[in-house]
């Protein structure tokens, strides 16, 4: 009689276990933690309805089945709730043609000029006088990690 207490614990544990894991992907998404949650979730109803999945053959055939079939079942729910866009990126080309505001007065020649476009700062310089805080710019081109603008009239 050992056996089943023992059985109904574990069975209760990897239910618990499981469904912390859930918790933690929840809070933290990335596909790390749901399929063994999903999977102990499963093994424990199992053990939990008396399914001996240890020491009995078909136990443990039964054991593997679900196992495999939980996952996949995971896998495929998990990829019809996923979207499928792309992430939006914002690249330094695509912010030509755009204004902003200059948050940093922007020189000619050097990089400490900022420029704020949308919500994103910017390291800019201009094309030709220096620009003060304040005014507006429009994107005219991007070199490297930074962009060139003109103040708009």
């Amino acid at each position: 009689m050992v056996l089943p207490d023992l059985g109904l614990s574990v069975g209760w544990l990897l239910i618990v276990i499981g469904a912390v894991l859930l918790l933690v992907e929840i809070h933290s998404p990335g596909f790390f933690a749901t399929v063994p949650a999903t999977v102990m979730i499963f093994i424990g109803i199992l053990l939990l309805l008396g399914i001996d999945i240890f020491n009995s053959g078909w136990g443990v055939v039964i054991g593997v089945v679900v196992a495999i079939c939980a996952a996949g079942f995971t896998v495929w729910m998990y990829g019809r709730i996923t979207p499928n866009e792309s992430p939006t990126t914002i690249s330094r080309d695509s912010l030509v043609g755009k204004e902003g505001l200059v948050i940093k007065n922007v020189d000619p020649n050097t990089l400490t000029g900022k420029v704020m476009i949308g919500t994103t700062e910017w390291s800019a310089h201009s094309t030709g006088a220096p620009i003060p805080v304040g005014k507006k710019v429009k994107v005219v081109d991007s070199e490297g990690v930074h962009i060139v603008v003109e103040e708009v009239a």
